[in-house]
Order: structure tokens, then C-alpha cells, then sequence
């Protein structure tokens, strides 16, 4: 009898010790496979004790049989919270989801709540020459300058399996009006619900990105190459491009996706010589007397593996119920573009085309004061390889040389009675390095070469750093 009495004081003692650790000791789940196995084990533990502990009651261990089953209540009742704590966050897996970027797609991932994330980037240049001389205050019109240029929060959240909303807020060189130097800006590029159907077809409603290019939805800095995004994506597909508007997307079969969006039109009181960008209206108070249609289409050949062909169109009046030059008129504005992606090992390559069409842009000529393309076109090509694993073959770290050629000419074809501005029509050749000491982060350094048809735009080097997180 005391032999058993014994052996009961020193389970019961044993079990005290370990279920006396706090309950914050227990082993954090990193997923929710990991957190089922935890589960079972503390499920398994509490069983086998409560099993094991005697029917009737020992007068001298009668105390110690009572913590005992307190603090095995205490115990169930964490795991109780484990099983239904739903906001333990899976291991992140960047990858892009649904058209937008890695770091933007990081709340896709979480079973339920709140995911956050986000990006930046800050890069110094220096003008190598065609400085372009001084203004009236005697400063350099194109000096050399350091850049916070971005850094954003992306803040998502999933109310359910099918509902779920996603945003992003730029903040911008850094300071904003009233703030310093008043040059930077707090922008919400995106913020909109997602609606999950179907496979085939899914809702989107809110401030949306639209759908054109490779780096109006994916620009975040360890994605393209340079400190720079290409100019044919700022200024010919006006990056970064967002208006109100609801839309439909999905995946027609695995390897073919489309998105497509109404949104509100552009504003052609804002067009200028350089271009359609100045009319995006950004969601803030928008015209929408007009609205347009964007859509996109891309392909992924599963026989043709890290091979992507897609292609996407705008299209839309621009008048927004305006006059000018006392004539109201619709100002139909068309832009389209092809792209081909090929990611091959440590290859990769980009080509993208983009060309544009405005109508009545003679009127609207008249009425701003300066040629405004009829017509507009851009192109360009790059061309990256990763060469670290030629040196080091277990690397996980990135070094890429890599080239890009541009062309563009924002007033490709002048309305009648209006003369071409030839500074526009430019060629811009560049190269550079990309380093990435872990896939979060990069630094970067380019030499961009740039040359107009008619007058000087100033060359530049640009060295800089970006992450996502």
C-alpha cells in the first residue's frame, strides 16, 4: 500500500512539474499542420492522465489528485484556444497570386484575419552629362539626387474563404505637403474586395490596378530589373495606372488567365505632349461622365515551361462631358500591348510592345497649347542571367547582369495642322548589375544612355537597394 502511494505522489508530482510550465512555453506553431500536431499531442497527454488517475479518492494524495485535475482543465482549455485560434499565420511563401505582386499577394495565404506587407526603395543618381543648364533661380534643372522613392504597406484581410480584402498605401519620396520639402506624396494605389466564385470567374470592385503590362500590377523592386522602371511602362503604359471600377477574373483553363474591369475614364483635360498619363484620374473625386474597358489575356504553356504570352487593351472616352477649344468631343482613347516573359534557370528575359491611338487629339492640340499625339508607340527588350550558380552551384543568392533597349515616341503621328515634337521620339539603352543577397532583398546598379531625335536628355547612374516583406 505506501509502495503505491509512493508511485501515485511521484506521477502526480511529475505531471504537476510539466503542466506547471506556462502555457505561452508550449511550443509556437509555425502552420496549421503544425499546430494539429500539436493538438493531438496535448489531446493524447490529457487522455492518458485522466486514465490514469484513481476512481476513488486517496486520502493522502486527495489534494494533489485535485490540482492535478484543475490543471489538466487549464491545459484543455489552451488547447481548446489552439484548435480555434485561426490567426496563426502559415509559413510566407512569396509567390504572386491573382495578378498582383509577391508581397501583395501575402493574404491569399492566411486561413482568416489580417495579413501585412509591403515594399521599398531608395536609389541615388547621378546626371553623367546634358544636365540641361539652370532655371531662373539658379538651380540645375536635372541635378544629382537621393531618393527615398517609395515605401508602401500593404494591408489585407480575409473575412471568409470567399471574401476578402486586399490594399495598397504609397507613401512617396519621403515627406509630403507641409511636411520637409513637401515633394512626396500618400497615394492608395489599390484597395479593393475580391469575391471568390468560381475558378473561372471571380469579382473584383474597388480602386483596381489595371491589368496592362508587366509592372502596372507587379512592381514591386525585386521583380524588374534597374533602379527605373522602364519608361515605356511610365510613360506609354502610364505605370502606376489605378481607377474605380469592378471586374470580372479568373482562369479560363490552368494555363490561361484573364481579368477584365470597367472603370472610370480618363481625363483628357491632362493629356499632354509627354503623353496619356497625366489623365489617369487615380480615384480622387474621378470624372466618370465616361467610362472604359480594359482587359487582359495571358499564357502559360505547360509544354513551355517559365514561358508567358499575353496581351491586354484600353479602351475608353476621354472627354468626360468637357469642352475645349469650345467644341465638346469624346476623345476615344485606345491603348494595347503585347508581352512575352521567359524565365529559364537562371535566364530572363522580357519583350513588351505598346501602341496607342486618341482621337480627336487636333482639338484637343488647340486647346492646351502644344502638340498632343495622335498616334504613340513604345517598345522594348531585356535581357538578364542569374551568373552566381556557374561559380557557386549550391548558391541561394542572385547576381544578374542584364541589358535593356527601349524606343518611344509619345507624339508618333501629329494631328493635321500640328507640327511633330521630335524630343519626344527617344531610344534609351541600359545595363547594369542585380544583386540579391537573400529573395527579399536587392541592390542595384545601372547606367542608363538616353538619346532624342531632336535636343539633349541627360544620361544617368543609378545605384539603390529595394525589399518586400
Amino acid at each position: 500500500m505506501n509502495n503505491n502511494k509512493t508511485l501515485l505522489k511521484g506521477a502526480i508530482l511529475t505531471a504537476l512539474t510539466a503542466l506547471s510550465a506556462p502555457v505561452s512555453a508550449l511550443e509556437k506553431p509555425q502552420t496549421m499542420e503544425d499546430m494539429w500536431k500539436i493538438i493531438q499531442a496535448q489531446q493524447k497527454q490529457i487522455d492518458e492522465m485522466k486514465s490514469g488517475m484513481p476512481t476513488a479518492p486517496v486520502k493522502t494524495a486527495g489534494a494533489d489528485v485535485k490540482t492535478l485535475e484543475r490543471k489538466t482543465d487549464v491545459l484543455s482549455q489552451e488547447v481548446e484556444k489552439l484548435r480555434t485560434n485561426l490567426s496563426i499565420p502559415d509559413e510566407v511563401q512569396y509567390k504572386s497570386a491573382y495578378g498582383l505582386g509577391p508581397a501583395a499577394s501575402k493574404v491569399y495565404q492566411v486561413g482568416k484575419g489580417l495579413s501585412i506587407g509591403g515594399y521599398g526603395e531608395a536609389n541615388y543618381q547621378a546626371r553623367v552629362d546634358d544636365q540641361g543648364g539652370r532655371d531662373n533661380k539658379g538651380k540645375l534643372k536635372n541635378p544629382d539626387n537621393a531618393d527615398l522613392e517609395r515605401l508602401v504597406l500593404y494591408v489585407g484581410y480575409k473575412f471568409t474563404d470567399n471574401i476578402l480584402f486586399n490594399s495598397e498605401i504609397e507613401f512617396e519620396h519621403a515627406s509630403v505637403e507641409g511636411s520637409g520639402n513637401g515633394n512626396g506624396d500618400v497615394s492608395v494605389e489599390f484597395a479593393a474586395l475580391d469575391f471568390f466564385i468560381d475558378p473561372i470567374a471571380n469579382v473584383r470592385a474597388g480602386m483596381v490596378l489595371l491589368p496592362m503590362g508587366f509592372l502596372n500590377q507587379i512592381h514591386e523592386p525585386p521583380f524588374y530589373f534597374g533602379n527605373n522602371r522602364p519608361e515605356v511602362e511610365r510613360q506609354i503604359i502610364p505605370s502606376t495606372w489605378r481607377e474605380i471600377g469592378v471586374g470580372l477574373f479568373g482562369a479560363i483553363t490552368p494555363e490561361l488567365t484573364y481579368t477584365t474591369y470597367v472603370v472610370n475614364g480618363m481625363d483628357a483635360a491632362d493629356f499632354s505632349s509627354a503623353g496619356i498619363r497625366s489623365g489617369r484620374q487615380k480615384g480622387a473625386q474621378a470624372y466618370a461622365e465616361d467610362l472604359a474597358f480594359v482587359g487582359r489575356l495571358d499564357y502559360t504553356p505547360t509544354a513551355l515551361p517559365g514561358v508567358t504570352v499575353g496581351g491586354s487593351a484600353y479602351l475608353g472616352n476621354s472627354g468626360q462631358n468637357q469642352t475645349f477649344a469650345n467644341q465638346q468631343v469624346d476623345v476615344f482613347t485606345q491603348l494595347y500591348e503585347a508581352h512575352v516573359q521567359w524565365k529559364y534557370r537562371g535566364l530572363e528575359f522580357r519583350t513588351l510592345g505598346s501602341w496607342g491611338h486618341i482621337d480627336d487629339a487636333g482639338v484637343l492640340s488647340a486647346a492646351k497649347g502644344q502638340t498632343i499625339g495622335e498616334e504613340n508607340y513604345g517598345w522594348y527588350s531585356e535581357l538578364g542571367y542569374d551568373v552566381l550558380p556557374l561559380m557557386f552551384k549550391n548558391t541561394t543568392q542572385y547576381l544578374a547582369p542584364f541589358f535593356r533597349y527601349e524606343q518611344m515616341d509619345t507624339v508618333a503621328s501629329a494631328p493635321v495642322g500640328f507640327s511633330d515634337d521630335e524630343t519626344k521620339d527617344r531610344k534609351i539603352y541600359q545595363f547594369g548589375l542585380q544583386y540579391k543577397p537573400i529573395p527579399n532583398v536587392v541592390i542595384k546598379a545601372d547606367y542608363r544612355n538616353f538619346t532624342a531625335k531632336r535636343g539633349s536628355v541627360p544620361d544617368d547612374f543609378n545605384l539603390g537597394f529595394g525589399f518586400i516583406f
